[in-house]
């Protein structure tokens, strides 16, 4: 049976409607129409109607970096507690996941993208992997344990690709580590995987001249820093138009100013919101724990005992309400970079963007853009009470 939301403003995505001021959109798992309440017309056969009461709907957010939340972690390598984490994380607006994985033993890599690949069959909002590691350089490691760090080898790549399903979308990796970079950027551009540098200490001329990644991992954190005379891995991001750069907007892990700094130089069209969580999300303070690591939570924070962050818990509905608190960003601007800018990047068609035909994936914030009220993934409704978590 088909639903209808109506009376909503509502933010497209798209370049030929950005904004319907007073909309309606008819779904059920796709979307079956959309425009101004001036075009609606009621079914003749029962459907169910949702008046939003001017509320505003934006395109569901895409989270490409995510190891865990709601005390569930990617890397317990449970398929079974992937999907609740992916469910619990849907509730906070997030309708498309890469269960993003991190430095650990090659086993238990193995286990993960086993678990995931399992897991994607019964939840569709789950769209790729993110390999965060373990092709690190360990000089910025960050909250990822050295002793596993390794190499970039195409090998394990072919490995844990096959071991996911062919799932792989996204790896982080220091591109100084290689030993044959060519050869492991080609096989990554063959096999429709996006390579991106993090946790890295290349040189602004190394990366120009010996790599073609174009995408950063968590832009200014675990990377070689931006100095006045050395750009740096932050810098490289920055001057590089075609490169696509993740921010984690939790006011923590950069400050409000520099989020802002970069969002003038790279614009709406080259920054990917993350949330880099971590499986303290979403349960309170106290002591949880990230890669066999303790990671203390405080104050919105999550650190590990030397007081490094080691990820964060933030919920996507904060980062897009942040990046336009921090830095004026419209809410176009600021769905662009929640959710078009993703999709685009990783060729996930039906996503981003709100238009007759995809997946009817979408967000209802309230009329004063505070609150998420309600999610949809799919078709389905998910409201942020909705989040199971794992004692």
């Amino acid at each position: 049976m088909s639903k209808v939301v109506i009376n909503a403003k509502i933010y497209t995505g798209t370049g030929a409607q950005p904004v319907i001021e007073q909309g309606f959109i008819r779904f059920d798992k796709q979307i079956e129409a959309i425009g101004a309440m001036a075009d609606y017309q009621a079914l003749a056969t029962d459907e169910s109607v949702l008046d939003a009461q001017g509320a505003n709907l934006v395109p569901g957010f895409i989270d490409v970096h995510t190891h865990g939340a709601y005390g569930f972690d990617t890397m317990d390598g449970d398929a079974d507690e992937i999907v609740q984490m992916v469910r619990d994380e849907i509730t906070e607006g997030i309708t498309s996941v890469f269960p993003t994985t991190m430095t650990q033993s090659v086993p238990n890599i193995d286990q993960a993208m086993r678990a995931i690949n399992q897991a994607a069959a019964e939840e569709p909002a789950i769209m790729g992997v993110h390999l965060e590691g373990p092709f690190i350089n360990p000089h910025f490691k960050g909250a990822q344990p050295e002793k596993y760090i390794i190499a970039p080898s195409v090998e394990k790549v072919a490995r844990w690709n096959e071991l996911s399903g062919q799932r792989v979308r996204l790896i982080t990796y220091a591109p100084e580590r290689a030993e044959n970079l060519s050869e492991f950027e080609n096989y990554l551009k063959a096999n429709n995987i996006i390579g991106s540098v993090g946790h890295s200490d290349a040189t602004r001329e190394f990366l120009q001249t010996h790599s073609k990644v174009k995408h950063v991992t968590h832009l200014y954190n675990a990377q070689r820093p931006m100095k006045h005379r050395d750009p740096g891995v932050t810098g490289h991001a920055m001057l590089d138009e075609d490169m696509y750069a993740e921010m984690i907007v939790d006011g923590f892990h950069i400050a409000p100013d520099m989020v802002k700094v970069a969002w003038r130089l790279k614009g709406a069209h080259r920054i990917d919101l993350i949330t880099d969580s971590m499986r303290a999300k979403g349960i309170g303070e106290g002591i949880s724990e990230l890669g066999g690591q303790k990671v203390w939570v405080k104050d919105g924070q999550a650190r590990l005992e030397d007081g490094t962050l080691a990820g964060s818990v933030l919920q996507f509905k904060h980062a897009f309400l942040n990046m336009m608190a921090f830095t004026g960003a419209t809410v176009q601007e600021t769905v662009q970079m929640a959710s078009v800018n993703q999709a685009k990047e990783f060729g996930l068609t039906n996503k981003g963007t709100l238009e007759v035909g995809k997946d009817a994936d979408f967000n209802l914030f309230d009329a004063a853009l505070t609150n998420l009220e309600m999610t949809y993934s799919l078709g389905r409704q998910f409201k942020p009470s909705d989040a199971v978590i794992k004692n």
